[in-house]
């Protein structure tokens, strides 16, 4: 009986003593691909770009809910590099902060990644004209990508193939802004830093119920932009948000809501509308503020969520771009109550904001 108990006091001091710590792995992948035009006026800067992306990741192992709640998922953060073998576009060079995403027994990752860019040879007057893709050399960054992953073929090192998709914008602070889309081939290594490690899902913790009431949220999101008019100048900007959610699940939750739009920019847009072309016959003092509603989806992840939006202007005086309008994003929940927020409004691909916000959620 003594002999029992020992062994059953080592097998739990086995068991319990785990704490599933994260470890350590390398992504190399090689890139090739297309310029994607998605305009009229970028067919020039098409081209076969070249890059090379390097991804630091830490695996997860269970040691937190969320791990397990989405597969073992990895994190951390990439650089990247790419060419675009084009006169006009030049170079660019990224860093940024990732997700993978596994699936069909952790031999499909999808990468989500966000990040940061620094372009070589942006729009200028006189030296380059014809990059009507960006005008600054900071740019948002944005990446997909689906790759077949075969970890620790030969010991720690393993293989990756598959697609990516890399998006460059700085979000019209600076016109132009066209931005560019690129897909890629993808062909890479990996590298496992750890000794095997086991993924366990903890069955001891009590599940959360996650499904709540409808709650109430307020956002100011702000910051700087430009009209489509190059050299038209920078305002600032405020997008006041109301709008209810309901979460029913661990990941998800739907958006219902309404918003009021002052972008100061495009109150001067309308100013040299009237100007610049006056067989328009546009009064210089219409409202430029503009009022849509939108239903949305927010996918939480761990303290950090994304967000996605469509909505429709029920109230736009000026009617200069589409009537559809759409919004990307993270959120980070510093409490149950209170985020804040970074995201990308556009209408279809062409963007309009860089947006910085902060919201309650009653």
């Amino acid at each position: 009986m003594g002999k029992f108990f020992y062994t059953f006091f080592l097998f739990s001091l086995a068991i319990f003593g785990q704490e599933n710590n994260d470890t350590k792995a390398l992504e190399v992948s090689f890139l090739h691909g297309n310029v994607i035009p998605h305009t009229k006026d970028l067919y020039h800067l098409q081209g076969h770009p070249d890059g090379l992306m390097v991804s630091f990741i830490k695996q997860t192992h269970g040691k937190d809910e969320w791990h397990s709640a989405y597969n073992f998922p990895d994190y951390g953060m990439y650089l990247e590099y790419q060419n675009f073998n084009n006169d006009f576009l030049g170079k660019v060079y990224a860093a940024g902060v990732l997700y993978n995403f596994y699936f069909l027994n952790r031999s499909l990752e999808l990468k989500i990644a966000q990040g940061v860019g620094y372009a070589t040879n942006p729009y200028d007057k006189i030296e380059n004209s014809k990059n009507k893709a960006f005008g600054s050399t900071l740019m948002g960054n944005t990446i997909f990508g689906l790759f077949y992953k075969k970890e620790n073929l030969m010991d720690k090192l393993g293989v990756q193939a598959g697609f990516l998709f890399t998006h460059f914008s700085n979000g019209r602070t600076k016109s132009p802004n066209s931005g560019v889309n690129s897909f890629f081939v993808n062909v890479g290594l990996n590298y496992d830093f750890s000794k095997n490690t086991t993924r366990i899902i903890d069955t001891t913790t009590v599940k959360k119920n996650f499904n709540e009431p409808l709650k109430y949220n307020f956002v100011l999101r702000s910051g700087y932009n430009e009209s489509m008019v190059i050299g038209s100048g920078q305002y600032p900007f405020y997008h006041a948000s109301f709008f209810v959610d309901k979460r029913f699940n661990r990941k998800s939750a739907l958006q219902l809501g309404t918003e009021l739009f002052l972008t100061n920019s495009f109150k001067d847009y309308i100013k040299y509308k009237s100007v610049a072309f006056p067989e328009l016959n546009i009064d210089p003092n219409t409202d430029y503020k503009r009022v849509g509603i939108f239903t949305g989806y927010e996918l939480f992840v761990n303290k950090i969520s994304l967000e996605a939006q469509v909505g429709y202007y029920v109230y736009r005086p000026f009617k200069e771009d589409i009537a559809f309008y759409d919004r990307v994003g993270l959120k980070y929940h510093f409490t149950p109550k209170f985020f804040s927020s970074f995201s990308v409004k556009t209408h279809m691909f062409l963007a309009e904001a860089l947006e910085f916000g902060v919201g309650v959620r009653l």
